[in-house]
């Protein structure tokens, strides 16, 4: 309990969002370093993917928590009573869930950022596995035998965990207060932000299953295809990551309806007008913008370099890259 309330004062800052931040960007970074040390003894990146997923849930849950936490463990502990219990989950459906309940808002998007972050493990850490196997995976290779950069693939990790769960970080500070002040329980950014995140999930789950379909079939000799180039990968040369970069936009965009609000500004300690809006908007936006600039300045031109090296002496390789869209699906 002193441990608890000692970390709580050390993070009772006066602005609100900074307040549930700090302690939240402190567990990124502790589970990252708590994963990293053992993955650097061993030289193994077995659990790095695992790591990743682990760190989303618990931040996004830390962030929903705090200010729950901060209010009733922080005052318990500060008379010395005993801990009273947290607020239930269950109070975004209650009418009475007084001034530290949740808004349905900000359990959607912690729950959207847990069901996304469960989905990726149980793809991801398989995968990862399987390569291991055949020790196929060149980057880790050379970087595992160098304990400094090991170190630092596991702080990246922590780094882009931090600025893709900004908006949710930010919406998890407010206080019912905050939402109860909104001109309406729904908004138009609510219905377009959840209808991206379905949409961008479910683009991402299904590519991921054709190709996982694609070469268990190829493994039992059911086609002799050497390229997938058929469903949502004959509209798009990398389906997976459009859908990704829509699931990050639809968070943001539900995120940005409260925060850039005359409310949410208010209550996020700031002071009205456009630079303050924008600000608010820019602590949405970075999510998305960060996750599709990481898509088309590294991952994809990796990729495509491996394509090209493996396949670019094919024609239909050609004819797909020719006629299929690098990113953006046409239909």
């Amino acid at each position: 309990m002193a441990n608890v309330n000692t970390l709580l004062q050390l993070s009772n800052f006066q602005n609100p969002f900074l307040r549930t931040f700090v302690p939240s960007v402190g567990l990124v970074y502790t589970i990252q370093a708590a994963f990293a040390v053992p993955s650097i003894t061993a030289q193994s990146e077995r659990f790095y993917d695992l790591s990743g997923s682990l760190t989303y849930i618990s931040c996004a849950a830390l962030s929903l928590f705090i200010p729950a936490v901060r209010a009733t463990w922080g005052a318990a502990g500060a008379s010395g009573g005993a801990l009273p219990p947290l607020t239930n989950l269950l109070s975004v459906f209650s009418s009475d869930s007084g001034r530290f309940g949740f808004d349905w808002r900000q359990v959607a998007l912690s729950t959207a950022v847990a069901l996304w972050a469960t989905r990726l493990a149980s793809y991801l850490f398989p995968r990862r596995q399987r390569i291991m196997a055949y020790d196929a995976d060149s980057q880790f290779k050379s970087i595992r035998e160098s304990p400094s950069r090991f170190l630092g693939t596991f702080m990246a990790q922590a780094t882009w965990t931090t600025l893709r769960l900004m908006p949710v970080l930010a919406i998890n500070s407010l206080p019912a207060s905050t939402f109860a002040s909104l001109d309406s329980a729904v908004l138009i950014t609510d219905i377009v932000g959840v209808l991206l995140y379905v949409a961008g999930f479910s683009f991402e789950v299904i590519a991921d299953r054709q190709k996982t379909t694609w070469v268990q079939e190829k493994k039992e000799e059911k086609h002799e295809e050497e390229l997938l180039t058929s469903g949502l990968w004959s509209k798009s040369r990398h389906p997976n990551f459009f859908g990704e970069s829509l699931l990050w936009t639809g968070i943001a965009t539900t995120a940005a309806g409260v925060l850039a609000s005359g409310p949410g500004t208010a209550d996020m300690a700031l002071a009205g007008g456009l630079t303050v809006k924008a600000i608010s908007l820019l602590m949405a936006s970075i999510s998305p913008a960060f996750v599709t600039y990481w898509l088309f300045k590294s991952v994809i031109p990796l990729s495509e370099n491996r394509y090209d090296k493996r396949y670019g002496d094919r024609e239909d390789y050609k004819r797909w890259k020719r006629e299929t869209p690098v990113f953006f699906p046409k239909f």
